[in-house]
């Protein structure tokens, strides 16, 4: 849910900072007040393409900021979660800056992200509805989501996406098992002499490594050899200034004087454990000397292994550590390659099995679908009559993909069809030229999808355009029950809609010390019923006006199914 959205420097506003609730809310106005740069500013904010030009006369850059509640939308919860950008409190802060330069720079949490990143989380959280641009559901992946979400049937079309995987690994495994059999016999060849080879060779895991080692010590026996006589003696053999001598002479001393002093018991324990140390250290040293040139010949054998090794890998461009898998992956090649005709006709049969089970799923998504879309148009068909375009047909079309292909949704292609007028055939949704009829066919497809489609927060640009008196009525109660399920906002000319709201603002443009700029005010019981007598009567604002504006409100805030009031039993305001 959209929670507080924040505008500076955008075209006419200066600064704007609005709270916005749950329910049903309307932006109401002069015509040329702004209205509309509020929902561009958030469309700014959900990652949509930034302008310079959109800069506020005199200033060096626009920004909007939108603060959104995700602790109700587990899909946006998640997705932050996903992309390290989440919060604890479940708050969640989209953040846009653009500069004269046109360039542009975008936040998440406070973490830059690129603007494609915004566009991700944002349409997940809101979904903006205009005259124009009436987003999603123009495209036909959106329309599948909406008719299977509306159909029940999410669950069999998870089931055909996972057949349908699992069919194109076995299918792509047999395929690569054909394509190989061209040259079967040059391969086969091939691979028995080069295993051939590395079974001559039998290299070992981590063989190289040890023999390298090896190989070096050899290299340097001299320098050891040296090496080990100086420890030897050092530690042990010189009679006088040896280690050993040294600790036995300390060790002692200390016992010398232990009748006086049991406090050194412990160094002299210490001293003990050194001296057997040491006579261990030169035990390992003289087996280490006994054994450096038992095999003068060794260094010549360990240089042959090793040129064996390295001219193996490079034959095979890999290292000499990867030479036991390689011998291991082409022996497995090659018996495959020696059971072919079995091999073949077992991948064959599994893929076959995997694709008959896949049509059947999708064979049984297309009947419910069939069944969903009926429903659907009939209600959406409905919700056309009571939005003023009596005489309009929606229909749902279902038809074989292009070439029989199957995909990860199934063997349809779905599209939403509608005719707004009498007498018109159903085109495509993309093809309606009105923009009245494109926002209200969208309100209707809205008001039927809602309880399993869509984002929690929608968001109507003068949705009502092209509509009056009852219809208007009727629109705004539409609105109204949408809110009950969702966050909606609209913009909206007509008093019918606004005084359905739960909560209104209205925007004014103002000229200050020579500079126009817009304010956004939420106005409380009394202002509402101004604004409202506003947009009845105009200029004229007369106390019949202001009645019936209350009786608006009034009539607005009776629960569905309870009878109103009629005009005859009016009463003036106080």
């Amino acid at each position: 849910m959209l929670r507080e959205l924040q505008i500076r420097d955008l075209a006419v506003i200066e600064a704007v900072a609005i709270e916005i609730g749950p329910g049903f809310t309307t932006l109401t106005g002069e015509t040329g007040a702004g209205k509309s740069i509020l929902i561009d500013a958030l469309a700014l904010a959900l990652g949509e393409r930034g302008d310079a030009l959109a800069i506020r006369s005199g200033a060096e850059r626009l920004e909007v900021s939108a603060t959104f509640d995700t602790a109700d939308n587990p899909a946006a919860s998640t997705w932050l979660l996903e992309n390290e950008l989440g919060e604890e409190s479940g708050d969640c802060v989209m953040r846009r800056v653009v500069g004269n330069d046109g360039r542009s720079r975008a936040w998440i949490n406070g973490r830059p992200v690129p603007a494609q990143t915004l566009r991700e989380l944002g349409g997940l959280l809101v979904d903006i509805c205009g005259q124009q641009d009436y987003q999603s559901l123009r495209h036909k992946n959106t329309q599948r989501e909406v008719l299977d979400s509306t159909g029940n049937t999410v669950s069999l079309r998870d089931a055909v996406r996972d057949a349908w995987r699992s069919w194109r690994g076995a299918e792509q495994e047999y395929r690569e098992l054909l394509t190989r059999e061209r040259d079967r016999d040059n391969r086969r060849e091939l691979l028995a002499f080069q295993v051939s080879e590395l079974q001559a060779l039998n290299p070992r895991e981590g063989e190289y490594a040890e023999v390298e080692l090896e190989h070096r010590a050899l290299h340097h026996r001299t320098q050891i050899a040296d090496a080990l006589h100086t420890a030897l003696g050092r530690a042990y053999d010189d009679d006088s200034g040896s280690a050993q001598a040294g600790v036995a002479a300390a060790r002692q001393a200390l016992n010398d004087v232990l009748n006086f002093d049991p406090g050194l018991e412990a160094a002299s324990q210490m001293l003990t454990e050194a001296d057997i140390q040491i006579r261990e250290a030169a035990d390992l040293i003289r087996q280490r000397i006994d054994t450096l040139d038992q095999d003068p010949a060794r260094e010549s054998e360990l240089d042959d292994r090793l040129a064996a090794l390295q001219e193996a890998a490079r034959k095979h461009r890999i290292t000499p550590d990867e030479l036991p898998a390689l011998r291991a992956r082409l022996s497995d090649e090659l018996a495959q390659l020696g059971n072919y005709a079995e091999t073949c006709s077992r991948l064959e049969n599994v893929a076959a099995a995997k694709r008959s089970a896949l049509y059947t799923l999708a064979a049984q998504l297309t009947t419910r679908r069939g069944e969903a879309a009926t429903k659907l148009a009939k209600a959406i068909t409905q919700n056309m009559a009571t939005l003023g375009m009596t005489g309009g047909l929606f229909e749902v079309r279902i038809q074989p993909l292009p070439d029989a292909a199957i995909g990860p949704d199934g063997v349809d292609d779905i599209e939403f069809l509608v005719s707004a007028n009498p007498g018109q055939p159903p085109a495509p949704m993309s093809r309606v030229a009105s923009g009245g009829e494109l926002s209200r066919l969208n309100l209707a497809i809205q008001v039927v999808a809602t309880a399993a489609h869509g984002a929690p927060t929608l968001i109507f640009d003068e949705v009502d355009a092209g509509v009056g008196g009852a219809v208007a009525e009727i629109v705004g109660r539409k609105l109204r029950e949408l809110g009950g399920q969702r966050q909606v906002l609209c913009v909206t000319h007509l008093p019918q809609v606004a005084a359905q709201a739960s909560q209104q603002f209205t925007v004014r443009k103002q000229a200050v010390r020579g500079k126009t700029s817009t304010s956004v005010q939420k106005l409380d019981a009394a202002e509402r019923v101004e604004e409202i007598a506003r947009m009845l009567g105009g200029l004229n604002i007369t106390a019949q006006t202001r009645a019936h504006a209350q009786e608006m409100l009034a009539a607005a805030a009776v629960p569905a199914g309870k009878p109103r009031k009629t005009a005859g039993r009016r009463r003036t305001p106080a």
